[in-house]
C-alpha cells in the first residue's frame, strides 16, 4: 500500500507581487491554514518593515510561524525546516489544508527538498575564517569559494558571508562541494505532495507596487517601529534588523543619512532583492506561474484539480 504524501500549496513570487493578499483570499474560499515562509516575519516585534498580515488578516485566518522567535534569537534555513515540518505534520493530522507562503525560498526549497543535515558547525574553522575576512576582505573569502565549489559560488551573492563560510566549512568538513551534496540530496524521496503556484508581475508594476508600499510602511509608523525595537534592548546589528527597511531606517535614526536618501535605499535596494528573487524562482521548473493581474479563477480550479487528484 502505497503511502499518501500531504498535500501542500505553495505561493511564490518576488517581493511585494501579492502574494500575501491572494493567500487571504485562497485561505478564505478553499479553508487554509497559512503556513509563514517568509525570514522576516516569523520575528515578534517586526510587523511593518516586514509587511506582516495585519490583525484583522490574522483574526480571520489562521496563521502560523508568525511572531515565532525573538529578534535577537539564532535562527536559519534548518531550523526552520524544522519548525514547518511540525507544524504541517499537526496541522495534516488534523485535516487541515496547508498554504505555504513567503518570499523566502531558500525557507520553501528547504522544507521541500531538504538540507545537509546532520554536520554541525566547526567554531575553530570559523574563527579562523573570520580571522582571514579581517585582513583580506569578504571577496577574498568569496574568491576562495569560486575555486573550490564555483557551482554553489554561482548561487551565493558575494557578501552573503554566512551562506560563503557554510560552503567553505562543508568542504572543510566533508571533502565534499557543497552543490554535490545537494545535487545528491536531491533524489531523496520528497515529504510532501505539492503544488507551486508562481506570481509574476511586470517591472514596472512592480516597482510602482514595492514604491506604494513603502510609502504604506512610512504612513503606519515604521519609524517608530525602529525606535521601538531599540527601546526594546535590541541592537541594530541584529540580522533581521540588517534586513532592507531596517537597515537604512537605523542609518536614518543614527544620523548618517537622510530620510530621501534613506527611501531611495530601501527602493534600490528591494527592486535588487526582487530581480534575485525572480532569479532564484525561474529555475525551479515545477512553478506554475500566472501572470499580473492574476486569475483567482483558474488559479483556484488549479488548487481543487490537486485536491481531486
Amino acid at each position: 500500500m502505497n503511502n499518501i504524501l500531504p498535500k501542500i500549496v505553495v505561493i511564490l513570487g518576488p517581493t511585494a507581487a501579492g502574494k500575501s493578499n491572494l493567500a487571504y483570499e485562497l485561505a478564505k474560499d478553499i479553508g487554509f491554514e497559512i503556513v509563514n515562509a517568509d525570514s522576516l516575519q516569523i520575528y515578534k516585534h517586526l510587523n511593518i518593515g516586514t509587511a506582516k498580515p495585519d490583525k484583522h488578516i490574522l483574526s480571520k485566518v489562521p496563521h502560523h510561524l508568525i511572531d515565532t522567535i525573538d529578534p535577537d534569537c539564532d535562527f536559519n534555513a534548518g531550523k526552520y525546516r524544522s519548525l514547518a515540518q511540525s507544524t504541517i505534520s499537526r496541522l495534516y493530522k488534523s485535516s487541515k489544508k496547508v498554504l505555504l507562503v513567503g518570499g523566502t525560498y531558500l525557507y520553501v526549497k528547504v522544507l521541500l527538498d531538504g538540507l545537509i543535515e546532520d554536520l554541525q558547525p566547526d567554531a575553530e574553522f570559523r574563527d579562523n575564517l573570520k580571522k582571514e575576512k579581517y585582513l583580506f576582505g569578504n571577496d577574498h573569502i568569496f574568491e576562495k569559494l569560486r575555486k573550490i565549489d564555483p557551482e554553489s559560488a554561482k548561487k551565493i551573492e558575494p557578501n552573503d558571508y554566512i551562506r560563503v563560510e557554510r560552503a567553505l566549512e562543508v568542504y572543510f568538513l566533508t571533502g565534499n562541494k557543497m552543490s554535490d551534496l545537494q545535487t545528491r540530496h536531491a533524489f531523496k524521496k520528497r515529504e510532501y505532495d505539492v503544488l507551486k503556484i508562481g506570481l509574476r508581475i511586470d517591472k514596472k508594476l512592480l516597482i510602482q507596487s514595492i514604491e506604494n508600499r513603502l510609502n504604506s510602511m512610512l504612513d503606519k509608523g515604521l519609524i517608530d517601529e525602529s525606535r521601538d525595537l531599540i527601546g526594546k534592548g535590541y541592537k541594530n546589528q541584529l540580522k533581521p534588523l540588517q534586513s532592507i527597511g531596517y537597515k537604512e531606517i537605523f542609518d536614518y535614526l543614527d544620523g548618517f543619512i537622510d530620510l530621501e536618501k534613506a527611501k531611495k535605499l530601501i527602493l534600490r535596494n528591494t527592486r535588487r532583492l526582487a530581480k534575485r528573487q525572480m532569479t532564484w524562482l525561474n529555475k525551479d521548473k515545477e512553478i506554475i506561474w500566472y501572470d499580473f493581474p492574476y486569475d483567482r479563477i483558474k488559479i483556484k480550479d488549479e488548487i481543487k484539480d490537486f485536491y481531486n487528484n
